[in-house]
């Protein structure tokens, strides 16, 4: 696992908050103990700071320890963050739901088919994210309503390629499943008609 403190102050100083797991090598220093419940796994809540040199010179803040016993894999977890208000079990919590959101965040790049963002202000790229996910939900109520056998993939196909037609919707997906089980060259001219 690589710890990078630079970009890690940089958060900090961004006012962001992170949570990651640390290396048993890094040397800390603690300067306060938080009180904690022991029986919800939380086995240490600690105020402290780096100690090495180059650590402290890229991470100059204090930072909180958070020891954590995962009963379901049977191991300890150390977690590092500058988030001093949530609760410590939050805290495990949330790198626990790490994966939840990197899946959340696949599943956007394969489904909502945004190539590039046309603006890179937290409002440009919310509104886009938005709007391709009100797309996908639209779809998938017509697939339901009209009991549509082709994919949300397909039927988003269909509708990129027609959207600037006067075709209703109905009759493009019809004429595209029908397609789809004639001849694959049904469109092509022949060249000699005999």
């Amino acid at each position: 696992m690589y710890l990078d403190f630079e970009p890690l102050y940089r958060l900090t100083l961004a006012a962001a908050f992170f949570v990651t797991r640390t290396k048993e090598n890094v040397l800390l220093q603690r300067r306060y103990s938080h009180p904690v419940d022991r029986t919800s796994g939380v086995k240490s809540d600690h105020t402290v700071v780096l100690t090495a040199p180059g650590s402290f010179k890229h991470y100059p803040a204090v930072l909180r320890r958070i020891r954590y016993f995962d009963s379901e894999h049977q191991l300890f977890l150390v977690f590092l963050t500058n988030n001093f208000e949530l609760p410590a079990l939050t805290i495990a919590d949330l790198y626990r739901s790490r994966w939840q959101v990197e899946l959340f965040f696949k599943w956007i790049k394969q489904h909502l088919r945004i190539k590039v963002f046309l603006g890179t202000s937290p409002n440009a790229v919310k509104t886009q994210i938005w709007i391709a996910i009100s797309i996908y939900v639209l779809v998938a109520i017509i697939k339901k309503q009209l009991s549509l056998s082709a994919s949300l993939y397909q039927i988003l196909q269909v509708v990129s390629v027609t959207i600037f037609e006067r075709t209703p919707i109905l009759q493009a997906l019809q004429l595209q499943h029908a397609g789809e089980k004639s001849d694959p060259f049904f469109n092509q001219m022949n060249l000699f008609d005999l």
